[in-house]
């Protein structure tokens, strides 16, 4: 066939190779070019593949061999393809067909095209043995012309329309043949990798069901010989049925054996329920420790154990005295709703919380466990998780009655403040059911979804700060404050309890190292400045290090530590009075404060220079600090001739009141008297006396209200070796709590009136003016 023009038709969804025979579905467009074809061009017409980037540049001429129905009932038509043609460009023919110039391509067959023929025939031999196809593998030995061997690629169903198309439009044979061979052996290779898969699975799966079957066999000969499985689910049951369970327990428990006995060995939810009864199963639910019922002696174990804390000691011996009348009565002394004690141990850090519940759980004759709640913010560590979560635990309070191993154990939540919370839930929320008495005898952990009896376990939390601690959880605890110890308590603690403890871990002995109380003295006294003993503790392991060197090397058989020998061994004192300094000018009075580490000193600073009239705030004040200054300036100006203070004072000045104390943030109703002392001290010219401090809120009227911490506050004045100190009247009641030795070192006024306050504080006028005319 030499260059002609022939209708066009183009399809989509189909690739047409030469030889191949395909039927089509007659649209209006296949319709008009088999019409021209049948009327005009000898019954020929091109096929060529629809492309989406561009025209076709190949196609084959084929021949119209039958126009009729398709199985669909629509027109079809069944088309021949002959010789591969390049497509030319567009002419005019009759009909609505397009017409296009086609050029026959002509194919040169050689030696090597042959060779690659017979590998190709070899290859779809292959594929369709693979197929089973035999009768088709009969034509493909008959064909003989490499250029239909290779255009009969187009069958193939594992080749894609782009590679069809590619063929089409590679007219030279041996490229061709290159072509397909490449690809019938990626297939192979492909077909070859996806048996063996398919087989390695067949395999396994015969294997998992001829094992579960004989798993089966096996459980049910051991069955009849009346042998149990030591890791299966027959062990389980007799573990469950020889357990000291309650009744609603045992029967969520069999009710999981159930489960398990019934899953196969591959069902992951088995190792779910392992498990949990490992967890179940593992719980001291039936064991209970004998309480210690001789109060006398729990009252002994406490006070050796710890020096001073009277008020939390009297607290424990109670709940002992009461328990111990109930069992002599014959009444139920355990569980039951509202039975447990929850007690909350708040005070500064080092003051002994956490070791005083050891000291509980020894005086009780109780196991102890510490449960550290310090930054926790996730929820589940308290209620625990849900089962179905990968890596599921029970919560913490479960897994501490666990360690307890028994149901009536001393619980220490250590930091209960610190408890924080996030997108993950509001751990001390979830403490609230823990520690309510009349709701812990029903304990519902989301691990275990069994009711846990908590309602004898003796709850002990410790916190710093009991502002930090919500007021819903508050309520339900009893609160037991720990303010902090004097300078007597100080060395009694040191001399009984710390330094033992640090010749022990020195490797010396009271023949070698000995420390007078003096030195012991002067270390509470001038070398820390804190509520508790651990600042102390250090430093007396500080000087047995150094005693421990001496020794080493030979310089002295014996050491003595005085207070004159702490200076070579600790360096100079830290702390030394400074009040008579800081007060040493008009304008700066001592104020007490309560922070999280117990009670502090505060100077507050109050000065006044030429400018606008106005009020100035420095320091890391809160909003209550910064309203108690805005308050007492309020209340100086307006009660001026009370006051002894010239009104005109504050006319063209501008007042900056400083809380010089470091980056301690400040906020709490206990400055404002302070504040007015210092004002007034400023407008009048008169120094506040040196060994005076004060605490108190005031209001617009002069009233001196209450305030809280009033026991932390006079231990830190007396530290700070202030001897007077204002307070408000109706805070005289909490003065009971104020061991009596700092009652006799401090002389405590009462007020009611803040300018009872300013006429106590500040130094009389006539002692101003001779210290002036000196």
């Amino acid at each position: 066939m030499t260059q002609a023009s022939l209708p066009v038709l183009f399809l989509s969804d189909l690739v047409v190779l030469p030889g191949m025979v395909v039927p089509i579905a007659l649209d209006d467009a296949a319709q008009a070019a088999v019409d021209a074809a049948r009327s005009s061009s000898g019954g020929e017409l091109l096929l060529a593949p629809r492309l989406e980037d561009r025209y076709a540049s190949y196609g084959v001429v084929a021949s119209v061999e039958r126009v009729g129905r398709t199985m669909g009932g629509g027109a079809g038509a069944v088309l021949r393809a002959g010789q591969r043609a390049r497509i030319g460009s567009g002419v005019t023919g009759p009909g609505a067909a397009l017409w296009v110039e086609v050029e026959p391509v002509a194919e040169t067959v050689t030696d090597h095209a042959r060779e690659l023929a017979e590998e190709y025939k070899r290859l779809v031999v292959a594929v369709l043995q693979r197929r089973e196809a035999w009768q088709i593998i009969d034509q493909v030995h008959q064909m003989t012309d490499p250029s239909k061997i290779a255009d009969a690629a187009g069958y193939a169903p594992y080749l894609t329309d782009e590679q069809k198309r590619e063929l089409l439009e590679t007219p030279d044979v041996e490229e061709r043949l290159e072509t397909v061979i490449a690809w019938t052996r990626d297939h192979l290779a492909e077909a070859e990798v996806s048996d063996k898969i398919n087989e390695d699975v067949r395999e396994g799966m015969e294997k998992t069901q001829r094992e579960f079957l004989l798993r089966q066999q096996l459980a049910a000969i051991r069955k009849e010989l009346g042998e149990g499985e030591p890791e299966g689910a027959e062990d389980y049951r007799s573990r469950v049925e020889s357990a000291d369970l309650p009744e609603d327990v045992r029967a969520a428990a069999l009710k999981e054996v159930d489960k398990l006995e019934r899953s196969s060995e591959q069902n992951p939810e088995a190792a779910w329920i392992r498990t949990w009864l490992d967890t179940v199963l593992e719980l001291p639910w039936g064991e209970r420790t004998d309480d210690v019922n001789d109060v006398t002696a729990a009252r002994a174990q406490l006070d050796a154990d710890h020096h001073g804390l009277d008020e939390v000691k009297e607290r424990i011996v109670e709940y002992l005295a009461v328990r111990s009348r109930r069992a002599e009565r014959g009444l139920q002394v355990i569980g039951g709703r509202g039975s447990g004690a929850v007690i909350l141990l708040a005070g500064p850090p080092g003051v002994g919380k956490t070791s005083l519940g050891e000291s509980v759980a020894r005086a009780m004759g109780r196991t102890f466990v510490r449960v550290a709640l310090g930054g926790v913010r996730d929820e589940a560590e308290i209620r625990g998780h849900r089962r179905t979560y990968v890596g599921a635990l029970p919560g913490r309070i479960v897994r501490a009655i666990k360690e307890a191993g028994s149901m009536n154990p001393v619980v220490l939540l250590d930091e209960v403040d610190k408890v924080g919370s996030d997108y993950r839930g509001d751990p001390a929320a979830a403490l609230l059911e823990v520690l309510d008495p009349a709701q812990n005898h029903t304990f519902r952990d989301h691990y275990l979804e069994l009711d846990l009896d908590l309602s004898d376990v003796l709850f002990i939390a410790t916190a710093n700060v009991v502002e930090q601690i919500p007021q819903a959880l508050l309520d339900r605890m009893e609160l037991v404050t720990l303010d902090g110890y004097t300078e007597e308590d100080k060395v009694a603690i040191a001399r009984d309890f710390l330094l033992p403890r640090q010749l022990e871990r020195a490797a010396l002995t009271e023949a070698e190292v000995s420390i007078t109380d003096a030195a012991l003295r002067e270390l509470a006294a001038n070398y820390t400045r804190e509520a508790g003993v651990r600042q102390m503790e250090r430093l007396l392991a500080k000087a047995m290090r150094k005693a421990a060197t001496k020794l080493a090397v030979g310089d002295r058989e014996r050491i003595d530590i005085d207070e004159p020998d702490l200076k070579e061994l600790l360096g100079r004192p830290r702390f030394t009075p400074e009040s008579a300094e800081r007060t040493a000018v008009p304008g700066v009075a001592t104020g007490l404060a309560v922070t999280g580490m117990g009670g502090d000193v505060l100077f507050i600073e109050a000065s006044a220079h030429e400018g606008t009239a106005g009020l100035t705030l420095t320091g890391q004040l809160g909003d209550v600090m910064k309203e108690s200054a805005q308050i007492a300036l309020s209340f100086v100006k307006a009660h001026a001739a009370d006051l002894g203070v010239d009104r005109a004072f504050f006319e063209d000045k501008a007042i900056h009141v400083h809380v010089p104390a470091g980056a301690t943030p400040k906020d709490g109703p206990s400055a404002g008297i302070t504040m007015v002392t210092a004002l007034t001290s400023l407008a009048t010219g008169r120094p506040v006396r040196s060994e005076v401090g004060m605490t108190g809120e005031v209001t617009l009227n002069g009233r001196v209200l209450p305030i809280g911490g009033l026991k932390q506050k006079l231990l830190a004045a007396q530290r700070a070796g202030l001897t007077e100190v204002f307070v408000p009247l109706r805070n005289e009641p909490d003065l009971d709590d104020v061991p009596a030795e700092v009652r006799e070192a401090l002389t405590v006024h009462v007020v009611g009136d803040v300018l009872d306050v300013v006429r106590g504080a500040l130094t009389p006028a006539d002692e101003v003016a001779a210290t002036q005319a000196a």
